[in-house]
């Protein structure tokens, strides 16, 4: 058996809800077939053909968030295995965006896959039904400085939940909270000079106040699992640490739901730490978008193409003969 090597240049990040489309995956697991035993692993326990829904759809079924948080976990987990199947480098650090939190901690070992299975599930239901539908929305404001909608968000809000849900990259922030002061914030924007300032087909209004009620269902469905501290640190949401102890994983599980994503900050941390290789393990290439706008010094890949193992080899070949010389 190989002896395992912790690659310190190279991170790992999961993607998150936003990133599904039907057909995803179809070209990996057409050249490795044993992505496919993780979807039928995940099939089986939540009792449902993840494979057909993925690359049959119907695509509405793909957006039911019930439905693509388990998904999309098992996307991020089949893609990952495959790695640790044809190679014996593992990254130094792992992140999430969102749900991909949860791929990040299967990966680091500190949540089974069941597990994580059930949890996102169970999270999906949860957060669908905080709010009732219609009366909860998102938007994403491009081209405004983070504080401009920050502040823009709490002009207009008027006793109302509007604020800051994720900084996806410099520029591109969304928006979470009620639908009235949502649409108030997208004209509010618009004015203020955004170049773009839409709402986005979701259902959910994620990472804002409106998802307390979720929250609470989350801690005690999270009391019920077991966690182990991770194998590789995993960057988390809500404050950017690495935490070893289940009860601050727990704390900071239930905390995200809640709370901004900070993903240019998680990427400049994975930076700053060292990480110039960073692959993102799951369906889509979002995460490689934004990273590259973020930081310019890193080589992204996306993991989610036939050719985007080898690569990644490629790509950790050069960096170690760089460091070597």
């Amino acid at each position: 058996m190989k002896k395992l090597k912790i690659c310190s240049s190279l991170a790992f990040v999961f993607p998150g809800q936003g990133s599904q489309t039907v057909g995803m995956l179809g070209e990996v697991a057409a050249r490795y077939p044993m992505l496919l035993e993780t979807f039928d692993e995940a099939s089986t326990v939540l009792d449902l053909d993840l494979w057909q829904l993925a690359s049959q759809g119907p695509a509405e079924w793909l957006g039911r968030t019930e439905l693509t948080q388990p998904l999309m976990l098992t996307g991020g987990v089949a893609l990952w295995r495959v790695w640790c199947s044809i190679s014996d480098l593992r990254p130094g650090l792992l992140a999430g965006h969102s749900l991909g939190e949860y791929s990040a901690l299967v990966a680091a070992g500190s949540l089974t896959f069941s597990d994580a299975l059930k949890v996102a599930a169970t999270r999906g239901r949860l957060m669908q039904a905080a709010v009732p539908a219609g009366q909860g929305a998102m938007a994403a404001i491009l081209g405004l400085a983070d504080e401009t909608v920050e502040a823009i968000c709490r002009e207009v809000a008027e006793q109302q939940v509007v604020a800051a849900a994720n900084y996806n990259s410099p520029g591109q922030v969304v928006i979470a909270g009620e639908s009235t002061a949502v649409e108030r914030a997208i004209r509010a924007c618009q004015e203020a000079g955004a170049r773009r300032a839409v709402k986005l087909p979701v259902s959910v209004p994620a990472h804002c106040r409106l998802m307390a009620p979720a929250a609470e269902g989350l801690r005690a469905e999270l009391e019920t699992i077991s966690i182990e501290a991770p194998r590789i640190p995993v960057v988390h949401n809500a404050d950017l640490a690495c935490h070893q102890s289940p009860e601050s994983i727990r704390a900071t599980l239930v905390a995200q739901l809640c709370a901004p994503v900070r993903w240019t900050a998680i990427v400049r941390h994975l930076g700053q730490t060292g990480a110039t290789i960073v692959a993102e393990c799951g369906p889509g290439r979002v995460l490689s978008t934004l990273g590259r706008r973020i930081d310019r010094t890193q080589a992204w890949l996306a993991l989610d193409a036939a050719d985007g193992f080898d690569l990644l080899r490629k790509a950790l070949t050069a960096d170690m003969s760089h460091r070597d010389e």
